[in-house]
This record gives C-alpha cells, structure tokens and sequence, in this order.
C-alpha cells in the first residue's frame, strides 16, 4: 500500500520508545496502545485503575487531536486491564469520553501491562 504515514507527534509518548503514535492507512488511523502515563514521560499517574484510566483517555484525546482528530473519530476501542475485576470501574471512566453512538470495543484481562499499569487502550479512528 502506498498510502501509508506512521504518526510521530512527541505529545505523549517519549520520542526514545521504538514505536510510533500510530499508522494511518488511507482514512484509518491506528493508534500504539496507551497507558495512564504523564505526557512526555515513562511515569504511571498515581491512584489506581480510575485515575490511570482517565489519564490513558487524555492521552489517547491529546494524540489523536495532534493529528486533526478526536475522540468522537474513534470507531473502535481496545481495552486490556491487568485485573478484569476492575472492568466495572473502567466502564465508568469510559463513559465519561465517549456516548453514543458507541465506538466498536474489545476487553481482555492481560498478564502483565507495560509499566506495570493498570490498564492499556488502543483505538482505530476514522477521517470523516
């Protein structure tokens, strides 16, 4: 495929991890997975699930805004939580950035998250 960019804004993520904020292929963009770090850094927000959830939110809006979308693109969600217990908590967090119509999503429980986190989220987003 020729029309493919890979996505490098040094909003969030470090510029010395080997991977890039994301690819778009034609219209899709899909975004490297994200986790409740301080932008700029290899730091895990404090406070548990809820406020790594809502940092991963705001890292995934602040990426996807650097390259011209928002979260209201988004089409489909990825969740992977360290405890699936934490599931009820993350839903409530979740609600808070998106509504209807519901973005396509997946959840898994996963044996150990980068950083030590408590949860990791990649999203596919679509130009309009």
């Amino acid at each position: 495929m020729s029309d493919i960019e890979y996505l490098r804004s040094n909003a969030v993520l470090p510029p010395e991890l080997p991977f890039s904020d994301g690819v778009r292929v034609g219209d899709l963009i899909i975004l490297s997975g994200q986790v409740g770090i301080r932008p700029g850094t290899l730091e895990l927000v404090a406070g548990g699930i809820e406020l790594q959830t809502r940092q991963t939110f705001e890292n995934l809006r602040l990426t996807l805004e650097r390259h011209g979308l928002s979260l209201r693109d988004v089409v489909r969600v990825q969740v992977m939580l360290a405890d699936m217990a934490d599931w009820p908590s993350f839903n409530a967090i979740y609600r808070e950035f998106f509504s209807e119509p519901w973005p396509a999503r997946s959840a898994f429980g996963a044996n150990g998250l980068a950083l030590g986190a408590r949860v990791e989220v990649e999203v596919f987003a679509a130009r309009r």
